[in-house]
């Protein structure tokens, strides 16, 4: 599987685990009414989550996939920002 192909399956478990921990905030509002417990729940999910984010690099110069210039993006670049090498044809174990 592609460098680009994997990073896209982590954007969308990302974007999972925010719409489970929105639906989880508002149906412990409804239930339980207003906490704290529930929204930190929710941010302690979507840290761990995201810690994977980390491990999507170009597999040429080492560069993350969901770096854009200075900022960082919810979705992975099709192209690395710094050596210009197409992510949707790399493999990992190619290039290494």
């Amino acid at each position: 599987m592609s460098v680009y192909r994997r990073a896209i399956r982590h954007a969308q478990l990302m974007m999972g685990v925010l719409l489970t921990s929105i639906v989880f905030v508002i149906a412990w509002d409804q239930l339980f009414g207003h906490s704290v417990f529930a929204f930190a729940a929710a941010i302690v999910a979507l840290i761990f989550a995201n810690g994977g984010m980390l491990l999507h690099n170009c597999p040429r110069c080492g560069t993350n996939v969901f770096k854009w210039g200075m900022f960082v993006s919810p979705w992975p670049r099709r192209h690395c920002t710094k050596c210009k090498l197409d992510l949707d044809q790399a493999d990992d174990h190619h290039l290494r």
